[in-house]
């Protein structure tokens, strides 16, 4: 079923992931109304080195 893709840049400790992916999980889950068990969360730590913004690295 649903896969959520989350890019962050690192420094998030283990329970603030943790609590992220609980809630994206259970609203994703309540808004298109399928079991929570179906929604799948990738946290991916990307280096604000390897991150741009509006034509500037970010780090």
């Amino acid at each position: 079923m649903p896969l959520v893709k989350i890019e962050l840049w690192p420094g998030r400790d283990k329970e603030t992931k943790k609590k992220l992916i609980e809630k994206v999980s259970a609203d994703v889950a309540e808004i298109i109304e399928c079991p929570t068990e179906a929604v799948t969360v990738v946290i991916q730590d990307i280096p604000k080195e390897n991150w741009g913004i509006a034509g500037k690295q970010a780090g």
